[in-house]
């Protein structure tokens, strides 16, 4: 066991925890205990999930009922963003409510090194305010935030329970021959030799079903980090039957198969896979009917960044990012836009929509809010609490990302309706006003230049420097 230094918020948390076991304490019958439960909650993210792969956005070629459901039994955000357009920054924006240009982790790996980055012993998670308010933790899917031996595996950040990948690249292969369990390396036997019996997916949404049951007395918090539909495309062929022939396929030969696999039908495979997504969102919902626990639980869903085209996925053919323009590792809207929807029912109204501009750095602050945990001070979210029980919200100033691809450093930032974004620090930034352009066709930056020169000076302030993660670095970095 890792012993972690105690912060002062984590202290604050530890007495307000005792002050509401004495309070509930103080009432002296069950009943009693049950009507002060804290609400159940649980975030499903999606991995590489586009805007517009879902029917409620408006996917024709496949669909989701079980999300389009969820969406509507609750509050569905038309503003919402993602951490970043890549996996792991934008996971450590969710779970520490810091945008990239603060967070600890602001690419897949160091620029510098080449290595990936850990969460750090200072960053609080939603798992750490949540613990000393009574709630169990359980973290299922991929992590990609730390390797194991070092500070930032999920055991270390307030969970207690884990299972799936620790290394995001692992995640790639969904017959992997191993997962962990918590800090225990579990041999898939099934997938050895060449076999494939063990599907990841399935693995990974059994023990977050079984953590439901085996905690459903307590308050519990589940960080449901689904694989689907990340690639490489491959699901078992029960799920694949209804979409064989259906699509015009063009085949994909990997160069790389200890990378990714190659697959003939990836159409039908995607198609699929999102399928199985949808199918187990509507499983797990049913599990908290079954199980009493519906009504006291928050239901969040989400994607981490835009779809992707690897393995043979075809965005376009899908429309997978719906009306917006580009996809994962950009930062225009269909890179970072995601759906996002809240369920609480009875608490949060169904079939109500908000057009609030929001992100993944304000989710620590909601749930923070929601459960009456003081949120950590040094954090760019927004509790979306107002939002979500149709009260006047707080709006940000502007939301920011940063992102380096092929020794370019790409950022954009969000004012408003308008939205500036600069491939190439030597290159001339592009402004669009999203709110008669959200496709983001028509560039308006040689309009309003005193406009783009004032969020160009926001860009700076909204960054801090990162030694693994400089805007100025790349070729000369590769060097080392």
């Amino acid at each position: 066991m890792v012993i972690r230094k105690v912060s002062i918020t984590t202290c604050i948390l530890l007495m307000i925890s005792v002050s509401y076991s004495f309070l509930t304490g103080c009432h002296g019958n069950r009943t009693a205990e049950t009507n002060l439960k804290r609400p159940n909650i649980i975030y499903i993210l999606a991995d590489d999930l586009g805007y517009g792969d879902l029917s409620i956005n408006g996917q024709t070629k496949f669909l989701t009922p079980n999300i389009d459901s969820l969406a509507k039994s609750g509050m569905s955000f038309t503003n919402h963003y993602s951490g970043s357009t890549v996996c792991a920054p934008s996971r450590c924006c969710l779970l520490t409510g810091k945008h990239t240009g603060h967070a600890t982790i602001r690419q897949n790996f160091s620029v510098l090194t080449g290595e990936r980055v850990s969460l750090d012993a200072s960053d609080t998670t939603i798992a750490e305010i949540l613990k000393p308010l009574g709630y169990v933790n359980g973290a299922f899917g991929k992590w990609g935030l730390g390797e194991i031996g070092t500070e930032g595996v999920p055991w270390n950040e307030g969970f207690d329970n884990w299972y799936g990948y620790i290394n995001q690249k692992n995640a790639h292969f969904y017959f992997p021959p191993f997962l962990y369990e918590n800090d225990k390396k579990i041999m898939l036997t099934g997938n050895m030799d060449g076999k494939k019996e063990q599907y990841s997916h399935d693995l990974i949404m059994d023990k977050a079903f079984d953590f439901i049951i085996q905690n459903k007395d307590q308050a519990f918090f589940i960080y449901l980090a689904i694989t689907l539909p990340h690639s490489e495309l491959l699901i078992p062929e029960e799920y694949m039957q209804p979409f064989r022939g259906k699509y015009p396929e063009k085949p994909f030969i990997s160069n790389d198969p200890e990378n990714i696999s190659s697959q003939e039908e990836p159409f039908a495979t995607y198609a699929a896979m999102v399928t199985k997504l949808d199918v187990d969102v509507g499983k797990l919902i049913d599990l908290l009917k079954e199980n009493g626990l519906y009504e006291n639980t928050i239901v969040m869903f989400a994607s981490d960044n835009g779809p992707h085209s690897s393995g043979g996925a075809d965005p376009q053919f899908f429309n997978s990012n719906g009306p917006f323009r580009g996809i994962k590792r950009d930062l225009y809207e269909g890179g970072i836009r995601t759906p996002f929807y809240v369920s609480w029912p009875g608490k949060i109204e169904a079939g109500s929509r908000s057009d609030h501009v929001s992100a993944f750095w304000d989710i620590l602050p909601t749930i923070a809010e929601i459960s009456g945990a003081p949120a950590p001070t040094d954090i760019d979210g927004i509790s979306l609490a107002n939002a979500l029980f149709g009260k006047p919200q707080k709006t940000h100033d502007n939301l920011y990302w940063e992102f380096v691809h092929k020794d370019q450093a790409r950022q954009a930032i969000r004012d408003g309706d308008w939205k500036l974004v600069r491939y190439g620090l030597n290159k001339k930034s592009e402004l669009y006003n999203l709110e008669t352009d959200p496709s983001e066709a028509t560039n308006l930056a040689e309009v309003y230049p005193e406009l783009v020169e004032e969020l160009e000076m926001q860009l700076k302030k909204q960054r801090n420097e990162n030694p693994d993660f400089p805007l100025q670095i790349q070729k000369e970095a590769k060097k080392k």
